[in-house]
């Protein structure tokens, strides 16, 4: 039997970094929602209507779809993944390694942000478009 070794470090490139920080600045959700992620999953359904906005995770009120649509968002950077059970996929959203460094990371330093006009430019951009910026 070997010994086990521990997790490695994960190195992401500084394009990455910057690109998951200016996708989660122009998402509509809170710092705690982030943050609620490091201990649990977050099901689509607290997100959607009035739920989100009384938790304090969205700053508006979302549709499923346009929650999904974020979330998915936010997969194709790296940041989250979704939860899987016994039976596959469900409707339950976790951080990624990518995107629990990340987390920790705002949490020391109060927050990951706002949005420059820039940063939704170039987020739409990369979304929208698939350039590689």
């Amino acid at each position: 039997m070997t010994p086990t070794t521990p997790n490695p470090v994960f190195r992401h490139s500084q394009k990455t970094l910057d690109r998951a920080t200016r996708a989660v600045r122009c998402a509509p959700f809170y710092m705690r929602l982030y943050t609620l992620m490091l201990d649990q999953s977050v099901t689509l359904s607290s997100l959607v209507g009035l739920s989100g906005t009384r938790q304090q995770l969205t700053k508006r009120m979302l549709s499923e779809l346009s929650a999904d649509g974020e979330m998915l968002w936010l997969i194709q950077v790296g940041l989250l993944r979704r939860e899987v059970d016994g039976q596959g996929l469900t409707d339950s959203f976790r951080l990624t390694p990518l995107g629990r460094q990340l987390v920790s990371q705002w949490r020391s330093v109060g927050g990951f942000g706002k949005a420059s006009f820039r940063d939704q430019v170039f987020n739409a951009l990369t979304r929208w478009l698939r350039l590689p910026i």
